[in-house]
């Protein structure tokens, strides 16, 4: 029987499907109510030669067509691992801009890389970190004109900045008057020394002692629901490496190290996850984080193969041409992957 197959580049609809193999070409099913569409979606690629070709043929059975799909998603999969990322900066909200930059570089010792003012749209940015934005993980300070408190929630942990000494980074933001939440002192179960304080909107830092390191800003610490869901996610549709696990049942509470590169050398997401508790509280103060990819179009569609949602489709920002794509976990917590070459034609 005669199978008709149209091959064209556009966006999906109700008579067609995205080839899982190529995911710019759209099949289109010309006359064949009676053949189930994952079969087609199995046809053999090599024959789909170019726009507007047709091509004949039986459709695959439906252990064919699993098949297919099995190898375009190990194919998405090695891609995503090899694909070039890197964190690239974390977004979120407080109440007085030049009071947290001048806690920042005082207390925490980060520099002032950027600001921009978009004065149509009510809002200023600054960028903070301890080393250019196009090789450190840096903080993105988002100021809403006239919004001087915001909800951070339950769901946020902390920060984690690595320094040579806490005690004497806990003098120092004592001097200057900030709010010191956990002393100097080992780290329960473990021979780390950190401690514990808040920046004026109340966001927690993790100060942790270690020698020198090319990424100071070292860790966001975020609440899951379930940690072998996230887990599975990070590792598959974000492409990072599962560092380490820690359980700890006397405090109930289990945490996963997740990243683009080692803990000593890297920013890393550490998920947290306490028994039993399966939603938080987001609040509206913490945003989001921005990755690096070199294909925003690719990283959508391993993020819905993989269990995500896109809340942003894939291409360029109005004015300024950086190719994005936003989506959430399983959780809700956001990310905005950035095409890699349009962020650096943006920082010059």
């Amino acid at each position: 029987m005669l199978k008709i197959l149209e091959v064209e580049d556009g966006e999906d609809n109700s008579h067609g499907g995205i080839h899982p193999t190529f995911p710019g070409l759209l099949l289109r099913i010309s006359s064949l109510p009676h053949v189930p569409r994952s079969q087609l979606i199995g046809t053999n690629p090599h024959k789909l030669l170019r726009r507007g070709v047709y091509c004949s043929g039986v459709a695959e059975s439906g252990n064919a067509a699993q098949a297919s799909t099995a190898t375009s998603q190990g194919d998405l999969l090695k891609w995503v691992k090899d694909d070039n990322r890197r964190m690239l900066h974390v977004v979120y909200r407080v109440g007085d801009l030049d009071r947290t930059i001048k806690f920042y570089t005082e207390c925490l010792g980060m520099k002032l890389l950027r600001k921009r003012d978009i004065p149509e749209e009510k809002y200023t940015n600054a960028f903070l970190g301890y080393g250019p934005e196009d090789s450190h993980f840096v903080i993105e300070l988002t100021y809403n004109y006239g919004v001087d408190k915001y909800d951070i929630g339950a769901g946020f942990g902390h920060f984690g900045i690595a320094v040579d000494d806490v005690a004497k980074t806990v003098e120092l933001i004592k001097a200057k008057g900030g709010k010191v939440t956990r002393e100097p002192g080992a780290v329960k179960g473990g021979k780390t020394v950190i401690a514990f304080i808040e920046d004026p909107d109340g966001y927690k830092f993790e100060l942790l002692e270690r020698g020198p390191t090319p990424e100071p800003f070292c860790q966001v610490m975020l609440r899951v629901g379930d940690l072998d869901r996230s887990i599975k996610f990070y590792e598959r549709a974000f492409g990072m490496e599962l560092l380490r696990t820690r359980d700890n049942p006397e405090y109930k509470y289990t945490i996963a190290m997740m990243g683009y590169g080692p803990e000593e050398k890297s920013a890393v997401l550490e998920l947290t996850y306490n028994y039993g508790v399966t939603e938080y509280d987001k609040g509206n103060a913490y945003a989001q984080i921005a990755i690096g990819t070199d294909d925003v179009y690719k990283t959508a569609e391993a993020v819905k193969l993989f269990g995500g949602k896109i809340t942003r489709e894939p291409g360029p920002l109005p004015g300024i041409s950086t190719k994005i794509t936003a989506c959430l976990d399983p959780d809700g917590w956001k990310s905005v992957f950035v095409d890699n070459i349009d962020f650096l034609k943006e920082l010059e």
